[in-house]
C-alpha cells in the first residue's frame, strides 16, 4: 500500500479513493493507483453509495460512521475522504490491516476463455 494517497490535513486526514457502486459485496478491494478502491453494494442515487462507502471505511479504521465524510467528489467514481482528527499513519496502518488479503496480494493472470490456459 506504499502507494496509497493518504495526506494529513491539520487534525483530519484525507483519502483518495475510487468508488466502485453497485457492486456484488462491500470491501475494501485494493489499491488503484494512488487511490483505494472501495466496493459497495449501495447504488449511486441520492447518497446511498457515498454514506455506505463512509460506514465502511469507518468500520475499518474503527471510529464512528460521522467522522468520515465525502470532502471532494459527491457525484464522482474519484472521491476524497476526510477522517476526523487522526493521524495519517495510523489511517495506513488500519487499511493495510482490513484490505490485507487483497491489497498485498497480486493478482494471478487471467485465463484464456477459449481454453482454459494462462498466458505465460
Amino acid at each position: 500500500m506504499s502507494h496509497l494517497r493518504i495526506e494529513q490535513a491539520g487534525a483530519d486526514v484525507l483519502i483518495w479513493i475510487k468508488a466502485v457502486p453497485g457492486a456484488s459485496r462491500d470491501e475494501i478491494a485494493g489499491v488503484v493507483g494512488d487511490r483505494l478502491k472501495v466496493r459497495t453494494t449501495a447504488p449511486p442515487e441520492a447518497g446511498k453509495a457515498n454514506k455506505a462507502i463512509c460506514k465502511l471505511i469507518a468500520d475499518a479504521l474503527r471510529v464512528k460512521s460521522n467522522d468520515v465524510t465525502i470532502a471532494h467528489g459527491q457525484a464522482r467514481q474519484g472521491k476524497v475522504l476526510r477522517v476526523r482528527a487522526h493521524r495519517a499513519a495510523h489511517v495506513r496502518v488500519r487499511l493495510t490491516v482490513a484490505g490485507s488479503p487483497r491489497v498485498n496480494q497480486p493478482r494471478p493472470p487471467r485465463r484464456n476463455p477459449r481454453d482454459g490456459s494462462r498466458p505465460s
